[in-house]
């Protein structure tokens, strides 16, 4: 794995504090990004997708940071597309940088990660 832009990642877990919504899997995704500030996350583990999906306003600003597992992409990819019909914008940004950039797979994992590459990057 080549170097991670950190400045980069840092900038889109910023820049998520400003959507309307971030949706994610469970529980410890949504603690894992509050640790980075972020707010106003929802959880889609034991809730109907379409649920989720009625809960936020057409013409809302979200982010989808569901894992990037298997299962993690079958339903960002229901989300995704019932989103789409609604005319919910959704940022992908921060989604797409971990996917290409790391060998993160899991939304929980992110704080523990970012802290240990960061204590590798001091030594």
């Amino acid at each position: 794995m080549s170097e991670i832009d950190f400045e980069k990642m840092f900038s889109l877990l910023e820049a998520l504090t400003s959507l309307d919504r971030v949706i994610v899997e469970g529980v410890n995704d949504k603690k894992s990004l509050e640790s980075f500030g972020v707010s106003r996350i929802i959880t889609v583990k034991r809730r109907a997708i379409y649920k989720v999906v009625e809960s936020i306003p057409k013409g809302s600003r979200i982010a989808i940071l569901t894992d990037l597992d298997s299962e993690g992409k079958k339903i960002y990819s229901m989300l995704n597309k019932e989103f789409s019909q609604r005319g919910v914008h959704i940022d992908n940004k921060l989604r797409d940088f971990l996917f290409k950039n790391t060998d993160l797979r899991q939304i929980e994992g992110l704080k523990r990660f970012v802290e240990r590459r960061c204590l590798t990057l001091e030594m």
